[in-house]
């Protein structure tokens, strides 16, 4: 597969203790930290390289032709 730009939703959470958490998707697992939104975005664009360069051709097709449909908050009793 040739190397291509791919596009990703990234869900962008604040972290409690401060700064920010990233997570994709589309790429279980794939998440990490920053201490600002420039930083958590570069971190986030690293992390997913770093993700899809561990997987094979087949892994790798499969998971860019995922597609997130919608975000919904959805409300439940804690």
């Amino acid at each position: 597969m040739d190397k291509r730009m791919h596009e990703f939703n990234v869900v962008i959470l604040e972290d409690e203790g401060g700064g920010y958490i990233a997570l994709v998707p589309e790429l279980p697992g794939c998440h990490t930290q920053g201490d600002s939104l420039d930083e958590v975005i570069r971190n986030i664009r690293e992390a997913i390289e770093l993700y899809l360069e561990t997987l094979s051709e087949d892994e790798k097709e499969e998971i860019l032709r995922r597609r997130v449909v919608g975000l919904q908050r959805v409300k439940a009793v804690a």
